[in-house]
């Protein structure tokens, strides 16, 4: 299967929202959902998809904020339950990061009834087989999301080109996500396609090569 896969840069983050589908005109996965729902509208109707479902890598804000624009009865969302309390409220977190600069108007909170991503399962979702990797460190409920037979993985705010995701923030641990990449992520395939949450695609190959902040697993 040679699958569409799409995404645009949305929000004040620039976060990369992605929809995935085994071709246009039919069903599609969304991974990860900036707080501007229409962006993704767009992106959908682009190929003329129909979500079926919303994964999302982790709590923060910039990758959850917009589910609710997305999700419904007949769009699960799915979040690894580790990130649940996180991301039902955005505004603690835009004032953490934001200070004086948050408006209250920034992020809603999340309603969401999410489905819990659990390590290691196996998610068909549009005819599209998903596995499910929990790499905790960017936050606790971290997961990446890895489709083997396209070579491709949707890594969130684990690995970029070039960096590594924060770990500064509440529930964040360099040593545990230190852990999951060198446990989940670079053993890997080095063709594998890295598309992160922001920023350029790369591979695991390429980072192996020269992410700095990989060095001292390799």
């Amino acid at each position: 299967m040679n699958l569409l896969i799409d995404s645009d840069s949305l929000w004040h983050f620039q976060t990369n929202a992605y929809i995935i589908a085994p071709g246009p005109g039919g069903p599609a996965v969304v991974i990860d959902a900036p707080p501007d729902p229409q962006g993704v509208g767009d992106l959908l109707a682009k190929h003329d998809l129909t979500p079926v479902a919303v994964l999302v890598t982790h709590g923060h804000v910039d990758h959850v904020g917009g589910v609710d624009g997305i999700a419904s009865a007949s769009v699960r969302a799915y979040l690894h339950p580790a990130d649940l309390d996180m991301a039902r409220h955005p505004r603690q977190q835009l004032q953490a990061l934001l200070g004086s600069a948050f408006s209250a108007g920034d992020a809603e909170m999340v309603s969401t009834d999410f489905s819990h991503l659990v390590d290691g399962e196996s998610l068909t979702l549009a005819g599209i087989e998903i596995d499910v990797l929990h790499t905790p460190g960017h936050t606790p409920g971290h997961c990446c999301f890895h489709i083997a037979d396209e070579g491709v993985l949707f890594s969130g705010d684990q690995l970029f080109a070039g960096s590594i995701g924060r770990t500064d923030l509440p529930g964040g641990s360099y040593a545990t996500l230190m852990e999951s990449m060198a446990t989940r992520v670079l053993p890997l395939p080095g063709d594998t396609a890295v598309l992160p949450g922001h920023g350029p695609a790369t591979t695991i190959a390429a980072e192996r090569r020269s992410n700095p902040f990989l060095q001292e697993l390799l």
